[in-house]
């Protein structure tokens, strides 16, 4: 299966490259491509269980844009890699998981805006956001287990609804969350508490750091094995004697908030700290560095500027598959 999506991507990577200006490729859940020139146009076209090819560059999307089906949106990554031609892709505006879209996912994008889900107040439930980096993800208590993995949120996330799984992702303060298995996270606050009413839920091998030193009230949570600045729930890791954070990671951009959720950083763990491997992002189901979804993305093409005597268009395109 994997293999044969594979294929399918360079096969659209290929007709994209071709397309010149209509950059963006919809795949049905047949097998039949589609070929967009904006992301709404692509998001009006596609049917219900597409995916939406978004390849290196900028999209835009405005609040009147709303998912109604159930799509998967995704992008070649959004850290700027050398060998990516077409450098990283990024979506401008905040993106709106509405009634309907039920099962959706949207990885490997930069989003300049909040990732919405459920904010007509309907019932959108399993929706996955893996490999992104974004504002925050601002979910409807009506909303059910939304899975967040291995993303860079910069501001604070209220991800409200039950049964949620938030884990191996850098995190600038989480709020309401309610019955939630939260694994694996770096939680971090600029402003104020990392964690904020989060109730019965389960918060266990995260780095937190927190300013006022407390969970910010919640309850009926279940704590343990924490990397802490305090003394939190069971079997808590506190920071060895004289040491800071920044003793804790390769590479940390001092000061916790915006500048610590920064691709530049590298929360590897030092020598010192490296007996708490299971703790933290590299923990559990790991971390990706790259930020890439499994899908190839082209590092040189080459389009003749027009047809040969026989009416083709000679096209040379070299493609690298993410790790």
């Amino acid at each position: 299966m994997k293999k044969i999506f594979l294929l399918t991507a360079l096969a659209v990577l290929v007709g994209v490259a071709s397309a010149s200006a209509q950059r963006i490729a919809v795949v049905s859940e047949n097998g039949e491509t589609s070929v967009f020139q904006t992301l709404p146009q692509a998001i009006e076209g596609a049917a219900p269980g597409s995916v939406i090819y978004l390849p290196g560059g900028n999209f835009s999307i405005s609040d009147e844009v709303k998912i109604t089906k159930c799509l998967t949106i995704i992008g070649i990554g959004h850290c700027s890699d050398k060998d990516n031609v077409d450098g990283k892709t990024t979506i401008s505006g905040n993106l709106f998981f509405n009634e309907g879209s039920s099962g959706s996912a949207v990885m490997g994008c930069h989003i300049t805006g909040t990732v919405c889900i459920g904010h007509d107040d309907a019932a959108v439930n399993n929706v996955l956001v893996r490999y992104c980096y974004a504002e925050n993800i601002d979910s409807h208590s009506n909303s059910l287990v939304t899975v967040v993995n291995q993303c860079y949120l910069r501001m604070a996330s209220q991800i409200r609804g039950e049964g949620s799984i938030i884990n191996n992702n850098i995190i600038n303060t989480l709020q309401y969350c309610n019955s939630a298995e939260i694994f694996n996270n770096i939680i971090i606050s600029r402003y104020g508490r990392a964690l904020y009413e989060v109730n019965n839920s389960h918060i266990c091998k995260n780095i937190i750091r927190n300013v006022y030193g407390d969970l910010g009230g919640g309850s009926n949570n279940f704590i343990n094995r924490n990397m802490c600045d305090g003394n939190w729930g069971e079997n808590c890791v506190n920071l060895i004697d004289g040491t800071t954070w920044d003793d804790v990671f390769v590479d940390y951009n001092d000061g916790w908030g915006e500048g610590a959720v920064d691709t530049s950083n590298d929360f590897h763990f030092t020598e010192a700290y490296q007996q708490y491997s299971d703790i933290g992002i590299y923990g559990g189901t790991s971390f990706n560095d790259h930020q890439k979804a499994p899908v190839p993305y082209i590092i040189a093409k080459r389009i003749a500027e027009q047809t040969d005597a026989a009416g083709q268009l000679k096209i040379q395109v070299r493609v690298k598959a993410s790790e």
